[in-house]
This record gives C-alpha cells, sequence and structure tokens, in this order.
C-alpha cells in the first residue's frame, strides 16, 4: 500500500525558525508573474500583527506608509508565492497585535499639522497693500494699546 500525499513546494522549517513577532520591520520579497514572466518584488514594513502561530494558515500582517498613505498587506507565511523573508530591525514590544499603530499615525500628522504656520500667499500681500494705498487704515494692536495708556494718565 503506498500512500502518496503532496507536500508544500516551501521550506516550512525555514519559515518556521524566522520567529516572526509584531514589531519587527521586514523585507518580504515575493513573487509576481506578469505576462509570462516571473519577477520579485519587496514589501518593507512593520509587523503589526502575527495570526495562527505556526500552523499551515498562519498569516503575518505588514504595514508600511508610502507617499503618505498607510498600506497594509497580509501575508500567509507558508505562501510559495513568497521567495524570502529578511528580518531588518526588531524592536521589543509589549502587546502582540500593534493596530494601535494606524491610529497613532493619523494622530501624529494631526499634532504636526497644528503646529503649522500657514504663511500668506503673495496675493493676500498685494490686497494688502491695495488698502493701505486707498487710505483705508489697518488698526494693529500696538496702537490700540497706546490710546489705552493716554486715557489711564489723564485720569
Amino acid at each position: 500500500m503506498t500512500s502518496s500525499f503532496t507536500t508544500s513546494p516551501v521550506d516550512m522549517a525555514k519559515r518556521q525558525k524566522l520567529g516572526l513577532k509584531a514589531g519587527m520591520t521586514v523585507r518580504v520579497w515575493q513573487k509576481i508573474q506578469e505576462k509570462g514572466k516571473t519577477r520579485l518584488q519587496a514589501y518593507e514594513g512593520l509587523i503589526i500583527a502575527c495570526k495562527h502561530g505556526k500552523e499551515a494558515g498562519a498569516t503575518f500582517t505588514v504595514r508600511r506608509v508610502a507617499s503618505g498613505v498607510g498600506m497594509e498587506k497580509i501575508f500567509p507565511l507558508y505562501s510559495p508565492n513568497i521567495d524570502k523573508v529578511e528580518i531588518l530591525k526588531e524592536a521589543k514590544t509589549r502587546r502582540s497585535k500593534l493596530y494601535f499603530i494606524r491610529d497613532k499615525a493619523a494622530r501624529e500628522i494631526r499634532r504636526r499639522m497644528r503646529g503649522i504656520v500657514w504663511k500668506k500667499s503673495p496675493k493676500d500681500e498685494d490686497e494688502l497693500l491695495e488698502q493701505v494705498t486707498k487710505g483705508v487704515e489697518i488698526e494693529t494692536p500696538i496702537e490700540v494699546e497706546e490710546v489705552e495708556e493716554v486715557a489711564e494718565t489723564k485720569e
């Protein structure tokens, strides 16, 4: 009696030994088929989740920000379309799932935008000059303060 079963083209032991965890920065080389040809494409980012341990359906989620837009991609750990996974950095994290990173990035952008002082365009400056030349006076806080001081000294 012969038993036949299909094995995965992926070296499962090698993928298990990677020890992927949330907080690692990785570069995933995936095979992409276009017009009958196969090429390798790198996807580099932060692992925000690893699910299902080392079983056959294990996955890991990689997040990256490209052109100011956050992108996430879920990779099956034992996919034959993944050529190799390079670990670039390893950060110590206190959480197994880093989903809060999604909101954190948006909060940081909003915080940075608050501090930005929007410069006036030359068009606005030209309008101000025209108002001054027409005889329209623009009050400034300094002039208002001087008037108040004069009023106090008369009393």
